[in-house]
């Protein structure tokens, strides 16, 4: 075996540095994890590195609690401010459970740990609601309510609007409350000083537009008048203006995306290609050049939460010109090393000098606009999305 590295399909020699001796938990993820699961970890934090040094624009997409969790504060908002963030796709829950620190002044927070295996009938009787090892009173969702009914009839929600814009403007109501009160920046906030578009795949799967519905519902009987409602083709097609402009027009000519526990907001964020090149017929169209994703679904499970990078490049989601090098899938609980991906990216040059943010909702109405000028401006493409109007004879029934 003297020869071993010119074996045929043999890497280098597994070594791990011991963590002992590591100066800092960057050379940890670098030298300290040699095979196995920490490979799998090392891979994972190989690609985000490589996507925040190379200031790729980055999507980031989210489902599970981390808004009540606190998670946002711990490493969230960090990451979104080290990296060039393009836009994050969350669950509507994340973005009302991320308004429970401002409804009042408390000397700490109103969420508090729970036993994960206690007597929920107990916590019931007691009006604790219970998510995993976190808890609140109960009468946190209705002050929530309350609190999302009166912003939701504001002047500048009644019209028909994109998540991204139900989102910057309930960023900015929330601002409002933290600022008054003292309350540290929650994640809504923080995207909407950044001017970060918020979207939500699944806009109708979570309490604050159950509190819509309740306006809808009252001004059907005509007692309030109610103009809020969604546009969610305009929705998809900003998505999509997005990931136009990551491709031709921003500074790198690239897109990453960082996916954190599957679900709608994966599926969501993984949309754009194939609307661009198989509904749009646009030449050139690829899917994401780096995508490193924490889910906790088995990949055996058939689910789009499961599957890894790789699937998705049969798709055209995912770009399969280096994929190989530039993709990885992990399963876990993105929780539990989130906090030291980010802290280890996030070094004291980012810490003191990050980048400026894109700002791409204050972009949108131009970046649409370049896309909907593209499709229409190219007689070839307006030719072939024609077609399908049409029912081929070989398809009738």
């Amino acid at each position: 075996m003297k020869d071993c590295p010119g074996v045929p399909l043999m890497g280098k020699a597994v070594t791990g540095k011991p963590v002992t001796e590591c100066k800092d938990l960057d050379e940890v993820f670098r030298e300290s994890l040699p095979a196995f699961g920490g490979a799998y970890l090392q891979r994972v934090y190989e690609v985000l590195k490589q996507v925040i040094e190379q200031r790729i624009p980055l999507v980031i997409t989210c489902a599970g609690p981390v808004t009540v969790s606190d998670q946002h504060r711990a490493w969230l908002i960090p990451l979104i401010r080290a990296a060039n963030t393009a836009y994050i796709t969350v669950t509507d829950a994340i973005c009302y459970h991320d308004g429970h620190d401002s409804l009042r002044r408390t000397v700490e927070r109103p969420i508090r740990k729970v036993e994960l295996f206690g007597d929920d009938a107990r916590l019931r009787e007691e009006g604790i609601i219970r998510v995993t090892d976190t808890g609140f009173e109960e009468q946190v969702l209705f002050d929530q309510d309350t609190v999302l009914t009166t912003i939701l009839q504001r002047p500048e929600f009644q019209k028909r609007m994109t998540t991204t814009e139900r989102n910057y403007l309930l960023g900015k109501c929330f601002a409002e409350r933290e600022q008054a009160l003292g309350i540290a920046p929650g994640l809504m906030s923080v995207c909407a000083e950044m001017e970060l578009p918020v979207f939500i795949g699944a806009p109708a799967d979570g309490s604050a537009f159950l509190n819509s519905l309740k306006l809808w519902t009252l001004a059907k009987l005509g007692k309030v008048k109610y103009g809020f409602d969604y546009d969610l083709h305009e929705d998809v097609f900003e998505s999509c203006a997005y990931h136009h402009w990551g491709l031709f027009e921003s500074e790198p000519k690239s897109m990453a995306v960082m996916i954190l526990g599957g679900g709608v907001p994966k599926n969501y964020s993984l949309q754009p290609e194939p609307t661009l090149s198989q509904i749009f017929f646009l030449k050139e169209i690829r899917g994401y050049d780096y995508d490193a994703q924490i889910v906790s679904s088995p990949v055996t499970d058939g689910s789009l939460s499961s599957c890894w990078p790789a699937e998705a490049v049969s798709w055209g989601k995912v770009n399969p010109s280096g994929y190989q090098s530039r993709t990885v899938s992990m399963q876990g609980d993105y929780s539990s090393y989130m906090p030291f991906i980010v802290r280890a990216l996030v070094g004291k040059e980012l810490l003191h000098n990050p980048p400026e943010p894109l700002r791409l909702y204050a972009k949108r109405d131009a970046l649409k606009k370049t896309l909907l000028d593209k499709i229409a401006g190219d007689e070839e493409v307006m030719a072939s999305i024609m077609d399908t109007l049409k029912l081929p004879d070989e398809l009738k029934g």
